[in-house]
């Protein structure tokens, strides 16, 4: 019999970029996860800031290169997708890398100034404000612009918010807005057209009704988002050309128009089958922009994008231990893990998001099909197939078993609460920081504790 090791080489190839097995043990860019366990114990949730600064610049290098390839015109800007993670030790490592930022709800804009206040940013960051806004948001916004923030961009998602800005905002120079279209949905949707944005045929005759009679204002900038996610299908390329071709309309009655946002949707490695050309997707866009533009002879635009989960996802994981094991019937067999898919991975719960799942020891151990039980009692709360396979396999052992679910770093501590009640009152558990020092060690910092009874008991009202 195989052991567990053999048998994933031969199904996936392994080892792969960012992990590797030492001594029957599997390590995460270097790092010892059965160290870190011993040390920390499980469930642990752990962050690896390094991984974030190298996805920016690895896409920033792609968008540059891509650049130079075409004799493209126009610049590249990466904003970084706030909502994906708002932790300040995420956003702090990714402004890091000279990238700016995208916002979608009204704390996003005290959170900017706190930066600033620290020194992190200063007031010429650009700041992509989508979304539908409330009062309390836009007024932010429009307080952030009276104070210097002088390249905050409101992006319209629907026509009646410019009269706030208009009635509020008095700056000596034009502020300049963004116009998000609304997107037209895929076509298993069970919508027609996105709920964000301003109808396409609605756009120019807006600009040229409010915003052209307005000396305070000028449209910067053209923003879609295609929720498909950057892929390479007919869909994605008709979507694109479609905006391109609006935004070439767009620029021939608006000199002042001169940037595109094409939103986020790059994906990150969710399996280890994962086979992604970034290279050629991103040559691919800036060409078939550069050409849409040729085609109706107006200059390249500046292009934004708005990565979130391609740029946290693959710094983080969680650990689990297995507690215990279950014969339910002949076929089926339940490893029951020390922490719930509901509570700390909501994603594989609700949107059946698949991660990237490997034991952390016994890989010289045979194999066997499992099922991952949670510890919540719900009947969901459970993981059997993984992206490349209809199965779960695990070393087939009765030694203590060790687990890990890695890039997981997009929306799960947000989605689950950080710090507040969970279903089955599990407490959230420990989360750990690791930087890398000068000298290529590592920096261990505990950012959460494991929650413990007394503050559950405070959030219920019990104390």
């Amino acid at each position: 019999m195989q052991s567990y090791q053999e048998f994933l080489d031969l199904s996936v190839g392994f080892p792969q970029d960012g992990f590797d097995i030492i001594d029957d043990e599997l390590y995460f860019h270097d790092l010892n996860l059965m160290e870190m366990i011993e040390t920390y114990g499980t469930p642990l949730r752990f962050t690896y800031l390094p991984i974030i600064s190298k996805k920016i610049q690895q896409a920033k290098i792609l968008f540059q290169t891509a650049i130079l390839k075409h004799n493209y015109r126009g610049t590249y800007k990466y904003c970084y997708c706030t909502k994906s993670s708002h932790f300040r030790h995420v956003v702090e490592e990714a402004l890091k890398n000279d990238i700016h930022l995208e916002t979608s709800s009204a704390f996003d804009m005290p959170m900017i100034d706190a930066l600033e206040k620290k020194g992190i940013v200063n007031k010429d960051i650009t700041v992509i404000c989508n979304g539908f806004k409330t009062y309390q948001y836009k007024q932010y916004i429009v307080d952030m612009l009276h104070d210097g923030y002088k390249n905050i961009i409101p992006v319209l998602d629907n026509k009646e918010e410019f009269n706030i800005y208009d009635d509020e905002v008095e700056l000596d120079e034009p502020c300049n807005l963004g116009i998000r279209i609304a997107a037209e949905e895929q076509p298993d949707s069970q919508f027609y057209t996105s709920r964000l944005g301003i109808r396409l045929e609605d756009i120019l005759d807006f600009y040229n009704n409010k915003v052209v009679p307005n000396p305070n204002f000028r449209v910067k900038l053209l923003h879609f988002f295609i929720n498909s996610g950057i892929s390479d299908t007919p869909y994605y390329w008709n979507e694109l050309e479609k905006y391109v071709t609006l935004y070439c309309k767009f620029k021939k009655i608006n000199p002042d128009l001169d940037t595109l946002d094409i939103g986020g949707g790059m994906p990150f490695k969710d399996s280890l089958v994962h086979d992604f050309d970034y290279e050629y997707m991103v040559n691919e866009i800036v060409n078939r922009i550069k050409q849409i533009c040729a085609q109706h002879e107006v200059m390249e635009p500046d292009i934004i994008t708005e990565f979130g989960k391609y740029t946290v996802a693959e710094a983080s994981g969680i650990l689990y231990k297995v507690l215990g094991r279950k014969q339910q019937n002949d076929r089926e067999k339940w490893l029951m893990l020390d922490g719930s898919f509901i509570t700390n991975l909501p994603d594989v719960w609700a949107l059946n998001q698949k991660y990237i799942l490997l034991p952390i020891n016994n890989w010289d151990s045979e194999y066997e099909r499992v099922n991952l039980g949670g510890i919540t009692c719900d009947g969901q709360d459970y993981y059997n197939q993984e992206a490349h396979m209809n199965n779960v396999f695990m070393p087939k052992t009765r030694k203590i078993q060790y687990l890990g679910f890695f890039h997981t770093g997009a929306y799960q501590e947000v989605l689950s609460g950080y710090g507040g009640i969970h279903h089955c009152l599990l407490p959230s558990p420990k989360h750990v920081l690791i930087r890398r020092n000068r000298d290529e060690t590592f920096n261990f910092e505990v950012f959460g504790e494991e929650q413990n009874s007394k503050q559950v008991l405070r959030l219920l009202g019990y104390q």
